[in-house]
């Protein structure tokens, strides 16, 4: 005997379909249109292209709604779709926000129960985490109104408590506002659209709180956030470019901080010399020179993956292969600022040296350095402050550390760049490296300009003294004194770099670090 208001197998099976019917329908036809009308894709639309071909997405709280009978109808899957796919042939864990449901406004189901959930049950299984931001409302304020609501969801829950275990990845689609915000900057990794924008709070309550009248991209667009505060890693024309950067950041990651990234088997031979050298770098120490072609002709097959390229140019933070084998470059551009490293540059370095000792990434140092960006600025930016940070970050990595010295390497500049220090596996040098606490130029006038001055015919010993003073700058004594390891070709660099990384991983073919900067923060 059925119990009343009990369905039978039949029944059952065809509300559940119904429901699922709805809820892939989103937040309805129209919604849809003014998504499409915006020149972006649905969040179903987005995981289709995020995931390999033919695979099928492993959703969990498909039949979620909001808990407010009034919203119920508007809110399928409560806002966020999250679950399981395949991307580069390995399981990862993936939340997008819905922008036809309520403008994909942070919901107490979708984004406090059910969204936390999943990421704490993936974190532990070791699968990479993806979100997927277009959430143009933030909070919504019924679920957040009131001493009760404010208390139960103030902040991603588990998010804010765990370390670095699985790689995070933060794609901005969309005006974000709120929530977004907070989860790209927990995010290793963000790429952002260029039409897109992030914000702590949206222009609407700017202008009812403080009277401020901003448009969202003057608030928290992306060349506020990729140019000036390098907050963003990667911008992109259009939906399906970002879903592409993500799919290919993910390449150089390992699914957990327990493994290595992936190993891509290169035909690219090792010993390959870089026979053009001397026409990328200049001999002229006050040259300017193009650094990504340096590391283009030491890389795998030419190819690497730049991070934050718009933010403290004067550096360049990279991932790339090595024999296969992930590495990530930190080198100085003498294109900009002639390499010496801003207060940008230093955060710059310190958020990638975090990165890389997190995920098993040995670090590979370029150094041309005139010394650090001075000035009155710099010094209002906290240029010490930033310094001593990036010198902490690179001392309590874990990962190999390799440096080259290549043009030159002044002052403080010659530390950050990984000096020799008993953190450092191994230093060497180019033949043409010039190393000292000043540039001898500008120590010469430091220490005998008066007397240079004074003299029947300054300009002779201005120039005797420079020679002199350059002589000792030179990589011999250093090499002869046990500080560099080696004085290398500058054509043989790609093969010093392989055969060096080779010796550190030894026959236990692996270099899993202490991952000691894992709860250091990802943003400074």
């Amino acid at each position: 005997m059925k119990m009343a208001g009990h369905m039978g197998m039949e029944e059952g099976i065809e509300e559940l379909e119904r429901r699922r019917a709805k809820a892939l329908e989103l937040g309805g036809a129209e919604q849809v249109a003014a998504q499409h009308a915006r020149g972006r894709l649905t969040a179903r639309e987005r995981l289709a292209k995020l995931i390999d071909p033919g695979t099928n997405f492993r959703e969990f709280g498909m039949l979620n709604v909001s808990e407010r009978p009034e919203m119920a109808d508007r809110t399928p899957a409560d806002a966020r779709i999250t679950g399981i796919g395949i991307i580069n042939g390995r399981k990862t864990s993936i939340c997008a926000d819905d922008r036809t449901a309520l403008g994909g406004s942070d919901g107490w189901v979708g984004s406090f129960m059910k969204r936390p959930r999943l990421h704490t049950m993936f974190t532990q299984k070791g699968y990479p985490e993806i979100y997927l931001g277009d959430n143009l409302g933030g909070l919504r304020l019924p679920d957040g109104m009131g001493s009760a609501g404010m208390s139960r969801a103030p902040l991603p829950p588990p998010l804010l408590k765990d370390p670095r275990e699985t790689p995070r990845i933060a794609a901005i689609m969309g005006e974000c506002f709120g929530e977004p915000s907070w989860m790209a900057s927990l995010a290793d990794f963000v790429v952002m659209l260029k039409n897109g924008c992030m914000g702590a709070a949206g222009p609407r309550i700017l202008k009812i709180a403080i009277g401020e009248e901003i448009t969202p991209w003057e608030l928290g667009g992306w060349e506020l956030r990729y140019n000036q505060t390098g907050e963003v890693d990667r911008v992109a024309e259009n939906d399906e470019e970002c879903l592409n950067i993500v799919r290919e950041y993910l390449t150089y990651m390992p699914a957990h901080n327990g493994e290595e990234p992936p190993i891509v088997p290169t035909k690219d031979p090792t010993d390959r010399r870089i026979d053009d050298i001397g026409k990328i770098v200049p001999d002229e120490l006050n040259k300017g020179y193009d650094m990504h072609r340096v590391i283009k002709r030491v890389v795998d097959d030419g190819k690497f993956f730049e991070l934050k390229a718009g933010f403290g140019k004067s550096l360049i933070t990279c991932l790339a292969r090595l024999n296969g084998r992930v590495v990530g470059f930190i080198a100085n551009n003498p294109f900009f600022d002639a390499g010496a490293p801003s207060v940008q540059s230093c955060e710059k370095a310190a958020s990638f040296i975090c990165l890389c000792d997190s995920f098993n990434i040995p670090l590979i140092h370029l150094a041309d350095v005139p010394g650090m960006f001075p000035g009155s600025i710099s010094e209002k930016q906290k240029l010490p402050a930033k310094i001593i940070n990036w010198l902490e970050a690179q001392n309590l990595a874990t990962v190999p550390k390799l440096s080259i010295i290549m043009r030159k390497s002044y002052g403080i500049g010659y530390n950050v760049m990984m000096q020799p220090c008993e953190t450092a596996d191994f230093v060497v040098a180019w033949p043409t490296a010039s190393v000292s606490f000043v540039d001898p130029t500008v120590g010469v006038e430091l220490v005998e300009g008066r007397r240079i001055e004074a003299s029947p015919n300054p300009k002779e010993i201005r120039e005797r003294l420079k020679q002199e003073w350059a002589t000792e700058t030179t990589p011999w004594k250093a090499a002869e004194g046990g500080y560099f390891d080696d004085v290398i070709d500058p054509r043989d660099t790609r093969r010093w770099l392989t055969d060096t990384l080779d010796i550190i991983v030894g026959y236990r073919r692996n270099l899993i670090g202490e991952h000691k900067l894992r709860v250091w923060p990802t943003k400074f």
